[in-house]
């Protein structure tokens, strides 16, 4: 029999929201800096995903910013009701919570409808058997009885027709556990005499979890399932292989089975989750009412029996090696940042980005989530996604720096924590360099009292003259090898890495690693280029 296997969208893909139209299947993902934003996945069995589109883009106005790593797009929801998609999201780099439409989900998407009446994060939507539209939200909405309100979840009829609240938030639960952390990621469901509401508790790292109410009233205080948690991981300690499960979303099959979404992190050599938070998979059953998650064993597996009553479907593979052949990049490449000017040209065969001033790292500094927008916050820095543990990058680039230039392959999360193995000039001379970047900080740049401290540390560099160099990563695990050379075909070790310095445990997982080529005139704009004919990633 066929299987899922989990994680079903490998790497840096977190908060994962699907929803079924007939036989297809969509799914939604945060991407917080990334330029496009919120990918989005089709699929007709529930095994195999293919992307079909970036729902934010210039087009429809997307703002975003490369600051920290996990500022900007977070928590979309996806929904279909009477012919079209309407996905609900929050923009912490542009005005906050908004709601875009499609009658295609492949494109093209609305503008934003920003809803400057409804506060809070992870604010889903909710249509109700007789087209009445809602909104769930968060906030300090519960009073706990002594006068102080505390977070919960509430919901406000709305007029999706004008984008605005046609009536007042009503408080309709707040968690399973007295005092949660982080009651978040409402999504509501009406099911047999029941409304549902799943919900994250926990915070999104190793407390995470999915939990449950119900109510027979839309508008009604809901109880909590007495067996909630109905799923997580956080009781089976640090070193568990999967962690962080939560923010989950349900959705029904057309044979009346169930499945949920969700995300969770694969823990690498029991500490770092280089790979972010990914979209994970669990059958669900029902039983006197209530949703049982990965039923029998009660934790997410690494694989389930696919669904028997949906047809296997194939997709073309995502591209190994991309040779920019064409003006356009494929759906899945990335950029750290709008670019409000273009930096870069692709085609007859080469990738070339500008050496502009915009620096890989700056010194981070503390961040207002709802500032005004900064159209010069972004980096020539253009990207892939690492989807698995064991990964190989190459490039091959044509590129001679001068003065403070410099150009080359990058392996980067959160908090200034990069890898750059670059051209560049030192003292006069042309020069071959692994820089790692680190940051001491306190706290986060989002919350008062936000201190840090960006590093830069050679690795390694030789002086190198030739104008052309291939550069290969090899990641094994947070074991890395890096080598260099003229040509694929003769490629040299160049020196090791501890990847372990790139993805310690305190950047947590809010975001995942990517992989790609960046050019630089660290702080002065230059118009020289490098030039990569091609970037493999397997």
């Amino acid at each position: 029999m066929e299987k899922i296997k989990n994680p079903i969208i490998p790497g840096y893909y977190p908060d994962p929201s699907i929803c079924r139209v007939g036989d297809d299947f969509y799914l939604a993902c945060s991407s917080f800096e990334l330029f496009p934003g919120i990918p989005l996945f089709h699929s007709r069995d529930l095994v195999h995903w293919e992307q079909i589109a970036n729902v934010m883009t210039a087009e429809n106005g997307f703002h975003i910013e490369k600051s920290y790593g996990a500022n900007g797009v977070m928590a979309p929801t996806i929904r279909y009701n009477n012919g079209t998609f309407y996905i609900i999201n929050a923009n912490f780099c542009d005005k906050g919570n908004y709601i875009v439409t499609a009658k295609d989900p492949a494109g093209p998407w609305s503008a934003p409808h920003y809803m400057d009446d409804v506060p809070g994060i992870d604010a889903s939507i909710f249509f109700d058997d007789d087209g009445k539209c809602y909104v769930i939200g968060t906030g300090n909405v519960w009073d706990n009885g002594t006068g102080v309100k505390e977070r919960g979840i509430w919901i406000a009829e709305y007029d999706i027709e004008n984008f605005r609240l046609a009536g007042e938030p009503f408080t309709i639960w707040n968690s399973a556990l007295r005092g949660a952390a982080s009651p978040e990621a409402p999504h509501v469901y009406h099911i047999g005499d029941y409304y549902y509401l799943v919900i994250a508790e926990g915070g999104t790292e190793h407390y995470h979890s999915v939990t449950v109410a119900r109510g027979k009233e839309l508008f009604s205080f809901y109880e909590g399932n007495p067996a909630n948690p109905v799923l997580t991981h956080r009781h089976m300690g640090f070193k568990a292989p999967i962690i962080n499960v939560g923010h989950a979303d349900l959705i029904d099959l057309p044979d009346g089975s169930w499945y949920a979404v969700f995300l969770a992190s694969r823990l690498i050599e029991g500490e770092c989750k280089n790979l972010g938070r990914e979209t994970f998979i669990c059958p669900v059953i029902w039983e006197r009412d209530w949703p049982v998650f990965t039923p029998e064993t009660g934790k997410v597996e690494w694989e389930y029996d696919a669904p028997a009553s949906l047809p296997e479907t194939v997709y073309p593979p995502e591209n190994t090696r991309d040779e920019f052949d064409t003006p356009e990049l494929p759906l899945y490449w990335t950029f750290w940042g709008r670019p409000y000017k273009k930096y870069y040209t692709t085609g007859d065969g080469r990738l070339s980005i500008t050496c502009i001033g915009k620096r890989m790292a700056d010194e981070l500094k503390p961040v207002n989530l709802n500032g005004p927008k900064d159209t010069e916050a972004y980096a020539a820095f253009i990207a892939r996604r690492q989807r698995q543990p064991q990964t190989t990058a190459t490039t091959a680039m044509h590129f001679v720096p001068q003065g403070a230039e410099e150009a080359g392959l990058a392996v980067g999360q959160a908090f200034n924590y990069q890898l750059r193995i670059c051209r560049c000039v030192s003292e006069g001379r042309q020069m071959l360099r692994v820089l790692a970047v680190t940051t001491d900080f306190k706290g986060y740049p989002f919350l008062p009292g936000f201190e840090s401290k960006t590093n830069f540390d050679i690795v390694k560099e030789k002086e190198y003259n030739s104008e052309d160099v291939v550069i290969r990563i090899t990641m094994d695990n947070e074991d890395f090898r890096i080598f260099c050379g003229p040509d694929e075909n003769d490629l040299q070790e160049f020196c090791c890495f501890d990847g372990h310095i790139l993805n310690p445990e305190k950047v947590g997982c809010m975001t995942g690693t990517m992989i790609g080529m960046y050019a630089t005139g660290n702080g002065a704009d230059s118009d020289n280029k490098a030039e990569f004919s091609f970037f493999e990633l397997k």
